[in-house]
């Protein structure tokens, strides 16, 4: 048995992807649910001052591959947006509304799942309000209502707090005050969690 634990992630990034696949294991598996930390992935590198891995060609290529053999690994069906970047802005608003409206666990794996799987281009908004629609959301008003000042403010707040423990990218998990960085630091994190 393993206690919970803090998972930062952004849509975003293909390896919070991957550990948020490995993370739904790890719930299913231990009858526990794992926090799930909605932060901004740009804020964090640009508080850090690090360029994101697109910024840099030859990094971005490698990570390509990288991933591609880390979906294998976990077996996870897994394709490298062919949109990349996306910008997840407005997404990464919309799970903490789906957070308040209680459903923040389907919103999240059906938007990994649209990115990271499905090759869906989430930076047109056509696709986002066909996507929404088939969870059964108002695309207009849900979009709209995750504009709300309040939740802005929420989403740079969260970013802030998480920089200011240490957290620099995505993903990245906390358990007993100790801070993991990597979906390949999983392991670490469920012997961490185990204490």
């Amino acid at each position: 048995m393993i206690k919970s634990f803090d998972f930062y992630f952004d849509f975003a990034s293909p390896y919070a992807f991957l550990a948020h696949r490995e993370v739904r294991k790890i719930e299913k598996e231990n009858l526990i649910k794992i926090n799930y930390m909605p932060v901004l992935l740009g804020g964090l590198l640009k508080s850090a001052g690090i360029k994101a891995n697109f910024e840099i060609p030859i990094k971005a290529k490698y990570m390509i591959e990288d991933c591609k053999m880390w979906a294998e690994k976990y077996h996870i069906d897994f394709k490298f947006n062919s949109s990349f970047p996306i910008i997840s802005l407005n997404l990464m608003r919309c799970v903490l509304l789906a957070k308040k409206k209680k459903f923040e666990d389907d919103f999240i794996d059906k938007i990994f799942d649209a990115i990271w799987k499905n090759d869906l281009n989430l930076n047109d908004n056509l696709i986002i309000e066909k996507l929404l629609q088939k969870m059964n959301i108002n695309y207009k008003k849900f979009l709209s209502d995750a504009s709300d000042q309040k939740i802005k403010d929420d989403l740079r707040r969260r970013t802030h707090d998480a920089y200011e423990k240490g957290i620099f990218g995505t993903p990245s998990f906390i358990v007993n005050n100790k801070i993991f960085w990597g979906q390949d630091r999983l392991e670490f994190v469920i012997n961490e969690a185990k204490k």
